[in-house]
């Protein structure tokens, strides 16, 4: 029996890549990034998909898996990453992550050391606990910023995070095409047919894409499973979150840590975290999402 919504949930990872990470769907992801960067890059006018998975310089470094990577005509590269649920360090992870498009540029020999842009896009699925209060920014842009001249020092490292339960306009309060993305984004499974006020093109093609009656067995086979994904995995690191499951303590996770380093309970609150992804594992997550959203590597995550 199909699901009985109309259009998929951009925030699973079938939908996310569906409509973003294919190269057929590739002008949707380039007019996104349009409107998302047109102040810092100008018109993006081809991407070029890159592999998703990055080696370290050596074996015994670590990896990055990314959700979207990808190069511009300009040799400027865009990480887009899709993040479903609150993860300790997330911040962290994503300037980690940045720093393998910077590597890679690197050339043998004499080299000026002159770099390409760089631009990391977090579209999250939640907000960050230090700007609860503040419910009118979702839109964070970063660069590398002088704090005695007041301008930004270095412009070609960019980190963009949209937290997306921020964004709370209706249809009728949509002004720009960049709301139109967001509104898109924020509320795509919930709609049953095409709002009146998206009628670009581009839009056209994003609802056709995104409609699941037009998909073949294996296509909502795929879907539906990632969609259970999304499903168990807010379920599990929401609650873990907000409730805080470490070993029974009312504490949230990521609070709990920077407390528990205070009080010297880090070993305590670190078992709550493993008591979560061992949740994770019995109802069936990936182990690669597992680790990506706890701050585990799969060794770790195996031993469970």
């Amino acid at each position: 029996m199909r699901v009985k919504e109309k259009y998929i949930n951009l925030f699973t990872d079938f939908g996310f890549k569906k409509l973003f990470g294919n190269e057929p769907n590739k002008d949707l992801l380039i007019d996104f990034l349009n409107e998302l960067l047109k102040k810092e890059t100008g018109q993006i006018i081809d991407l070029t998909y890159l592999p998703l998975e990055q080696l370290g310089q050596n074996i015994n470094n670590r990896k990055a898996i990314f959700d979207i990577y990808c190069e511009n005509e300009h040799g400027e590269k865009f990480i887009v990453e899709l993040q479903k649920a609150k993860q300790n360090y997330f911040k962290d992870r994503s300037i980690y992550y940045s720093t393998f498009p910077i590597q890679q540029q690197a050339e043998k020999g004499e080299w000026s050391f002159k770099l390409k842009a760089i631009y990391t896009i977090g579209i999250l699925d939640f907000i960050f606990d230090e700007d609860k209060q503040d419910e009118e920014v979702f839109h964070h842009e970063v660069q590398l910023f002088d704090k005695n001249t007041q301008k930004v020092f270095y412009d070609k490292l960019t980190y963009i995070y949209l937290e997306m339960p921020k964004f709370t306009k209706t249809e009728a309060e949509l002004e720009t095409h960049f709301d139109k993305w967001l509104y898109i984004i924020r509320n795509l499974e919930k709609l049953t047919n095409r709002p009146p006020k998206l009628q670009e093109r581009i839009f056209s093609k994003l609802f056709e894409q995104a409609e699941i009656a037009g998909y073949t067995d294996q296509e909502y086979a795929e879907y539906e499973e990632s969609l259970k994904v999304y499903r168990d995995l807010k379920n599990v690191i929401d609650t873990a979150f907000d409730e805080g499951k470490a070993e029974g303590k009312a504490e949230g996770l990521t609070e709990g840590i920077e407390k528990g380093k205070a009080e010297g309970k880090v070993e305590g609150l670190m078992e709550g975290i493993r008591l979560t992804a061992r949740q994770l594992k019995q109802e069936g997550i990936p182990l690669e999402v597992i680790a990506k959203v706890t701050g585990l590597s799969l060794e770790e995550l195996h031993q469970l």
